[in-house]
């Protein structure tokens, strides 16, 4: 599978490890320079990067239904869980993942798990 994710701050930058081999680009908001950007910010740079956004904040929900997509959001339902059910959640989901990237109904996608 090759996408790009973007990893919001609200998640660890030790998730990009975890996450490069299934789905090939991952990014985190800090590597790019974003540390501490306002979800505006965060919003056009996964517009002009062509990333999903991964995310466990809702307002990016919100972004999805004013401003449309591109970006695509994924918002993750899974409380302070750890990095690694974190990134099971994200592996278990892939193909859902992928899914939800190729069509064009939707822009935004709720995973929901057990912190």
């Amino acid at each position: 599978m090759n996408t790009r994710l973007l990893l919001d701050e609200n998640l660890s930058e030790r998730l990009v490890p975890l996450l490069t081999g299934v789905f090939g680009d991952v990014l985190h908001v800090r590597s790019v320079g974003l540390g501490g950007a306002s979800d505006a910010q965060i919003w056009h740079q996964a517009r002009q990067s062509a990333s999903t956004l991964v995310t466990k904040d809702e307002d990016f929900i919100r972004l999805s239904i004013e401003l449309g997509w591109p970006p695509k959001v994924i918002c993750l339902g899974i409380g302070n869980a750890s990095n690694g059910r974190t990134a099971a959640l994200l592996v278990a989901n892939a193909e859902t993942i992928q899914a939800f990237i190729d069509q064009q109904e939707n822009g935004f996608l709720l995973l929901q798990g057990q912190p």
